[in-house]
């Protein structure tokens, strides 16, 4: 630790260039595209998923995906690649018994992780799985190690393609009728160590109204901690600040409890941001309306 510390790392170019993107697309209001430089996607198309691991070459690369994948956390923990400084409100995670979309902020790779972390500390996890939904690129680029765990540690990628998002849809459909959590980022955008909440898209909440399931938000903030990373820049610890779940309301119609739930989201996440950083949510925005394209 001492070594990194005092080391002088300089700062990745790459880095440089994606905070100066991510600056651009707050001032224009694009808050729904991705900073990273990511290739063209290859579309994914219905016979080349099986969401929910029912053929058994399936069922076998996710068992030993999510091993993979539990000895990968471990490690990156154990370097501080991923430093989960406090947890806030696991309780929210464990009174949930039915099944339920839980919703986070979206700014790193690893992101994902640190709620899987939580998940498992939890007596939910004994009887639920929790699921992540990630991009279609995730799943159909990446080849190696990391293109090996997209695809096969309980994720469920969208596609570009109309038949796949039928078969997507039917599967988060099951998987929340059975009780299991889905782990969604309704930004639908990774903007890198970017601490502000950003406009939210009404696809989490489109399938939990449509499925009768709570919404639990989450949301992590972060601070610089003392140990520089390979990038040269300070490596975050984490706040996990889970709040209380977000129930549809019986009285209202699909459409309305949509549009609520998804403002109630933001809300909850804007006051998490103004109590932890102590400071007002403003965005640098130049034009009156924000561009936000819903999905699903």
């Amino acid at each position: 630790m001492k070594g990194k510390k005092e080391q002088a790392i300089e700062k990745s170019q790459d880095r440089i260039e994606i905070l100066k993107k991510i600056d651009k697309l707050e001032k224009e209001g694009c808050f729904d595209i991705d900073a990273e430089n990511d290739p063209e996607t290859i579309v994914l198309t219905p016979e080349n998923i099986d969401y929910l691991k029912e053929k058994k070459y399936s069922k076998i690369k996710n068992r030993i995906a999510n091993k993979i994948g539990e000895k990968f956390l471990s490690e990156i923990i154990k370097d501080s690649k991923l430093i989960i400084k406090n947890v806030n409100g696991i309780e929210n995670l464990e009174k949930v018994k039915t099944g339920a979309i839980i919703t986070c902020n979206h700014f790193n790779p690893f992101d994902s992780f640190s709620i899987e972390k939580v998940f498992r500390k939890t007596q939910n996890s004994k009887t639920k799985k929790m699921y992540k939904v990630i991009r279609e690129g995730n799943y159909t680029n990446f080849s190696g190690f990391y293109g090996f765990l997209f695809r096969n540690c309980d994720t469920l990628p969208l596609s570009s393609n109309k038949r796949t998002m039928v078969e997507f849809i039917k599967a988060v459909d099951t998987i929340l009728t059975r009780g299991d959590f889905i782990l969604i980022y309704p930004e639908q955008s990774l903007w890198w160590n970017y601490r502000k909440p950003k406009p939210l898209k009404i696809g989490a909440f489109n399938l939990a109204t449509r499925n009768n399931v709570p919404i639990i938000p989450i949301f992590i903030t972060m601070e610089d901690s003392d140990i520089i990373g390979e990038d040269g820049f300070p490596i975050q610890e984490y706040t996990i600040n889970i709040e209380k779940p977000i129930y549809p309301d019986e009285t209202k119609t699909q459409r309305e409890n949509k549009e609520i739930m998804k403002e109630k989201n933001y809300e909850v996440w804007k006051k998490i941001y103004e109590d932890f950083y102590k400071i007002p949510l403003e965005y640098t925005t130049e034009e009156q309306k924000v561009r936000v394209k819903d999905e699903i």
